[in-house]
């Protein structure tokens, strides 16, 4: 997986030995007395704390256990190993091949047992039919020069679609209404997604929420379009790049989002009257 520029690297490690100087500086402890504690040179302290250098599972653990902040080691060692696989740009992920993308999260869809989905953009990839990806695609090669393997790449996100019938998974989507109402393609591209939406509902272990336009928010606002693999990783999507979380504090927030979301969502026949609505404009 691509990494990081050097500056965003930078940037990163920086945070990290940031929240690495406040435990100390909240444990009461000198820089120097915490090498010493810890039985390193005191240059060593100072190249974490500035982000110079990335600390390892073992240097994180030393740290939060002289400080006794152990609570907070888990979310610090991911936050550690993220840093050079959590942003990834659009173009150099692509530059491969659009079909290499499809295939690349196959492996994290088969480990994953509990997937929930939020997209205020288009219909999520799992609930596409292949027109319907087709024309997503068809955009990404023209707005980011992507090399044109369109119908490798179609062909492969219909394959992991298998997952929704496999078993032992359970499914949460939750869409916003005017994904159902933005045209992708052609009317007739979308008439036939909107009934494949439609028919996606009796499946037995997936639940589609769709968010109505003019309901009162609260605390559930529209934000970037994420996606959830157990209770282990988040992908964003935004503009440029994918975005990787896999700090538990962060995904929990991502968690407590989609909670609320999922609040002001109608499901079951609500949600499928908003699809046949939709449907109707497009008649």
């Amino acid at each position: 997986m691509p990494s990081l520029p050097p500056s965003s690297i930078q940037q990163a490690r920086a945070a990290l030995g940031g929240r690495l100087r406040d435990i100390r500086k909240d444990a009461g402890l000198t820089a120097r007395a915490l090498a010493a504690a810890a039985g390193w040179h005191e240059s060593k302290s100072s190249r974490l704390e500035n982000g110079k250098t990335s600390p390892s599972d073992a240097d994180i653990r030393i740290w939060t256990s002289i400080c006794q902040a152990e609570e907070q080691t888990a979310d610090l060692i991911a936050a550690a190993r993220g840093i050079d696989g959590m942003y990834v740009e659009w173009r150099r992920m692509e530059r491969a091949g659009l079909k290499r993308v499809q295939e690349s999260v196959l492996p994290l869809y088969e480990r994953t047992h509990w997937f929930r989905f939020y997209q205020s953009q288009v219909v999520p990839g799992l609930l596409q039919t292949a027109d319907y990806t087709r024309a997503v695609l068809t955009t990404v090669v023209a707005l980011r020069d992507a090399p044109d393997d369109i119908e490798e790449a179609v062909s492969a996100r219909m394959g992991r679609q298998h997952v929704l019938r496999s078993g032992g998974r359970r499914f949460a989507f939750v869409i916003e209404e005017w994904v159902l109402r933005s045209v992708i393609g052609s009317p007739s591209t979308m008439v036939k997604q909107l009934r494949h939406l439609i028919g996606l509902t009796s499946v037995p272990a997936l639940s589609l929420g769709v968010v109505p336009m003019g309901v009162a928010r609260g605390n559930a606002w529209p934000c970037e379009s994420f996606s959830m693999y157990d209770d282990k990783q988040v992908a964003c999507e935004l503009v440029s790049a994918e975005l990787t979380v896999t700090q538990p504090s962060e995904i929990a927030e991502y968690a407590r989002t989609f909670a609320e979301l999922s609040g002001i969502a109608v499901h079951g026949a609500s949600a499928r009257r908003l699809i046949t609505e939709a449907i109707d404009t497009l008649g």
